[in-house]
């Protein structure tokens, strides 16, 4: 087994062998998981179409399909998916419409996540909004409330989520000059009009107001959950960018998410984060494998579901701790 250390050149050589997509295990990916979240979807349609109303409870796997649709999606924003990029582009172009996500708006922002992750001097935009304890005892009242507000799980998780997706994605926020954002925006946004009305013509107002739509709703949530989870932890990696490193960052500042097996699969392998933003050119179906391999990546960062739940609390950054911490510990601190 090869050692895996904190240099970036060094870590990324002994992950490359892993990026290597292989097509039909792609295309295969792609069939086990559009294929299943269909027939959930014309399931519960056609049970809610017969007053069976046990059709809502459909909506639940069908979103956790939706969310792996998602990593689909999100792997070819990376050119981890397939070989050639224009097959990447337009597979993930396509999917986003069904994630109600403008894709190389997406990919875009995504990227300035993975190049700024940790960075306290670069929180611009891709990521979980996070204050420092001072920056947050510098606010006027009215701004710490709403920075608690956001903060508050119905908000960040219930809320947050469909505002995002249904609303805030319908604009190129924070790349308001790019014209490529805009493109891929409205893109995205003429395949989603086309989208509801081919449902709404085929299924009726009701259905896709009662499947449809919970269906985008819920995988928002989790999405958002998992996006969490994974960069909100105990042991997180924040710096100043004269301190930052961008394997240090990759590492430390990304979890692993350990899940049961059937939830690990259901979200493509994401919870391996820390590996992800090592070597985002790894598809997700090779993750394990890199786990297996190499078990000193397997220990690092573990953050099991129970204790996934307890990261809620964390709000703060506390540069004089090196750790996050509750609004209840910088109250208490001060």
């Amino acid at each position: 087994m090869t050692s895996i250390t904190t240099d970036p050149r060094t870590l990324r050589q002994t992950l490359a062998t892993y990026q290597r997509p292989s097509l039909w295990r792609s295309l295969f990916e792609i069939v086990i998981t559009a294929g299943p979240l269909a027939a959930l979807w014309g399931i519960a349609w056609y049970a809610l179409d017969h007053h069976m109303w046990w059709g809502l409870l459909l909506t639940v796997p069908a979103a956790f399909f939706l969310v792996r649709l998602f990593m689909i999606q999100h792997d070819c924003g990376h050119g981890a998916f397939f070989k050639h990029k224009m097959l990447n582009d337009w597979v993930g172009r396509i999917i986003g419409v069904l994630t109600v996500t403008p894709y190389d708006y997406w990919r875009r922002t995504h990227a300035i996540h993975h190049a700024t992750s940790g960075n306290l001097d670069r929180r611009w935009l891709g990521g979980v909004e996070t204050l420092t304890v001072d920056e947050y005892r510098a606010l006027p009242p009215i701004k710490r409330f709403g920075y608690r507000l956001y903060r508050n799980p119905v908000v960040l998780f219930l809320i947050g989520p469909g505002y995002m997706f249904l609303l805030q994605h319908r604009l190129p926020i924070g790349l308001m000059k790019e014209r490529k954002a805009w493109l891929s925006v409205l893109g995205n946004n003429l395949g989603l009009a086309l989208l509801v009305f081919g449902l709404m013509w085929l299924g009726g107002v009701g259905p896709f107001l009662m499947v449809h739509l919970p269906v985008v709703l819920l995988s928002a949530s989790i999405g958002v959950w998992l996006f969490y989870v994974q960069h909100q932890f105990e042991g997180a990696y924040w710096v100043r960018n004269e301190d930052w490193n961008l394997a240090e960052a990759s590492l430390k500042g990304s979890s692993h998410y350990k899940l049961p097996p059937l939830l690990t699969w259901l979200t493509a392998n994401i919870g391996a984060h820390h590996v992800h933003h090592v070597g985002s050119k790894i598809p997700y179906y090779r993750l394990p494998q890199v786990l297996k391999d190499h078990p000193e990546l397997d220990e690092m960062s573990q953050v099991t579901l129970w204790e996934s739940f307890k990261t809620v609390r964390l709000t703060l950054w506390d540069e004089a701790r090196g750790r996050l911490v509750s609004f209840r510990e910088a109250r208490k601190r001060r």
